[in-house]
């Protein structure tokens, strides 16, 4: 089994990236800047924000770290984005999630202007993708097709299946397998013979945000898994899939952690840059 490996393609990336920064910021007298606010003392988020605020500074990227009291008002919170929608040294603004209970995050999204959408989650830039014009693309669903593009894995013909229907992940994955060229199938709670569907599957994104859901007697021998899953299972990180089942029988497959998640954050970099230039 190819275990394939997210930090190798991120740093693959982000050694160009960095490259393309160097080369625009000479043109353009300022690098790329990028704002991210995190509202509340979640421990998750806070690792991951620390995670992108160092990243951004290793491809040459300007950060501005915001961070923001559960108790923030709406009214607070909204001034607060639309400042950074007309500060010129901002090219991307990313709203942590989740927020707290009292904020809702559609709302929250909706405030950040289109042009500065760098995890494209607000209306305007969702609606650009469905129709075939993005302006960015989802940094989970972008890494995953990045992923798949370094290994060489072939999309366009394959029956693919998607677990999962979240907004941030598992529409836009469909969408993007489907313009690659694949069959797609979008499996959820609600799905009837999900296994059966799984069992045809050449490619499976695991995206259900269920631990340690699916296992080697999910998947047709030589398939090819990517698990989006990120979970604490008994203090270990672990994803979606039972990773350690599928050696000796899948073709390939993503680890948690070391799958994804790296390249999350650098399509969070490379829409960043997208937006800058």
């Amino acid at each position: 089994m190819k275990v394939l490996d997210g930090k190798v393609v991120s740093k693959h990336l982000r050694v160009q990236l960095k490259a393309q920064i160097a080369e625009a910021q000479s043109e353009r007298g300022r690098p790329p800047g990028l704002a991210v606010i995190l509202v509340g003392e979640d421990p998750a988020s806070q690792v991951y924000v620390g995670g992108k605020i160092k990243a951004c500074k290793e491809v040459g990227i300007r950060s501005f770290e915001f961070r923001e009291s559960a108790s923030i008002s709406k009214e607070a919170l909204k001034k607060r984005i639309e400042g950074l929608n007309a500060d010129p040294e901002v090219d991307g603004i990313l709203v942590q999630l989740p927020l707290p209970k009292n904020l809702d995050a559609k709302e929250v999204l909706s405030w950040i202007s289109p042009l500065k959408d760098a995890d494209c989650l607000t209306p305007e830039n969702l609606g650009l993708l469905w129709a075939g014009h993005p302006r960015t693309k989802p940094c989970t669903p972008a890494g995953v097709m990045e992923i798949l593009k370094y290994y060489e894995i072939p999309v366009s013909g394959a029956r693919a299946t998607v677990v999962g229907r979240s907004e941030i992940v598992g529409k836009p994955m469909s969408l993007m397998l489907l313009e690659a060229n694949a069959t797609v199938t979008t499996c959820h709670s609600k799905t009837i013979n999900m296994r059966e569907i799984l069992l045809e599957s050449d490619i499976v994104v695991a995206a259900a945000g269920r631990p340690l859901l699916l296992g080697k007697e999910d998947f047709k021998k030589d398939a090819v898994i990517v698990d989006v899953g990120m979970h604490r299972d008994q203090g270990k990180l672990c994803g979606d899939v039972r990773f350690n089942e599928l050696e000796g029988h899948v073709a390939a497959a993503t680890p948690v952690p070391g799958g994804v998640g790296p390249m999350t954050i650098t399509m969070l970099l490379i829409n960043t840059f997208t937006l800058f230039h």
